[in-house]
């Protein structure tokens, strides 16, 4: 009965000291990634404080997203605040008490936004620069424009963290929390396409959807998100916009209702989409149209 209990004592030690060896394993891995330090030389966008500038740089912000996650004033707000996965906050980008413009100079802004990097070289977390990375000097010369004509908002936010079940997640590969992981920094500017009803130029305004709808808009699970949240729509033309027509497209993206009368669920920030003009969503739908079909992802 001794040796019995003294056995019964040895395996659970040895399975506690595993699952021990394994929390501390998680937790120095995923944390040389978020410690990881990148000197990133960028070069300078146009900046200027002209009208055109800064009504681009403002549709710009609206369009790409950046409200969603920053807020309406872009002066911050909690993104997720689940203990085990993560606590992520989106930064206060005006001059207000908490805010980060006082710190930032503009060749910060861009390798923030394009290279999702902080001033002191320490990768930003769940920060979507895959998806800045491609725009051009223009546009976000004038995002930056904008962004430094913001009225001050005093809002101090908690800094980030990431809890246990967030590590794993992140470590294997299901929640992307450092996007400068997923760039090549040395890479030579894309070229971007004039603005028109074109496949490439409508690629280009579409970029800001792959967060959500993956790499090939096939939709599916959307990475980092709650379990209650719905799947993102396949937006290949295996899905159901292949019944639709462009006027029925650009009706549901400036209403949020779409041509069967139901209402986009609450996820689907398509406010944002609203916020296109004409032009830019025909250039979004001939691109979309001129997709494989791919069956929706998981």
């Amino acid at each position: 009965m001794r040796n019995a209990f003294k056995w019964i004592v040895i395996t659970v030690g040895s399975v506690i000291g595993v699952v021990g060896i394994a929390v501390i394993a998680v937790f120095v891995l995923s944390q040389r990634h978020f410690d990881q330090s990148y000197d990133i030389q960028v070069a300078s966008v146009p900046i200027s404080q002209d009208s055109a500038t800064l009504a681009l740089g403002e549709h710009l912000v609206q369009i790409r997203g950046c409200t969603d996650c920053h807020g309406p004033d872009l002066a911050g707000k909690p993104f997720m605040e689940d203990p085990k996965i993560a606590m992520l906050y989106a930064s206060n980008l005006t001059s207000g008490k908490g805010g980060v413009a006082p710190n930032y100079t503009d060749e910060d802004w861009v390798r923030s936004i394009r290279h999702g990097v902080r001033p002191d070289g320490k990768p930003l977390l769940f920060m979507p620069s895959q998806e800045f990375f491609f725009l051009s000097d223009e546009d976000l010369g004038a995002m930056i424009s904008y962004i430094k004509t913001l009225p001050p908002v005093d809002r101090e936010l908690p800094r980030s963290s990431v809890g246990p079940l967030g590590r794993v997640l992140f470590l294997t590969g299901k929640l992307p929390l450092v996007s400068a992981e997923m760039i090549n920094h040395e890479a030579p500017r894309p070229e971007v396409p004039p603005p028109g009803v074109t496949v490439e130029y409508g690629r280009y305004l579409a970029l800001g959807c792959v967060g959500c709808h993956g790499l090939d808009l096939a939709g599916g699970r959307v990475p980092g998100a709650p379990p209650d949240w719905p799947m993102a729509a396949n937006l290949t033309p295996a899905g159901n916009l292949k019944n639709w027509t462009e006027a029925e497209f650009i009706q549901t993206m400036r209403t949020g209702v779409k041509p069967n009368g139901e209402m986009f669920n609450a996820a689907m920030p398509w406010q944002n989409v609203a916020a296109m003009t004409d032009l830019e969503l025909r250039a979004v739908w001939k691109f979309l149209k001129s997709l494989p079909p791919v069956e929706k992802g998981s």
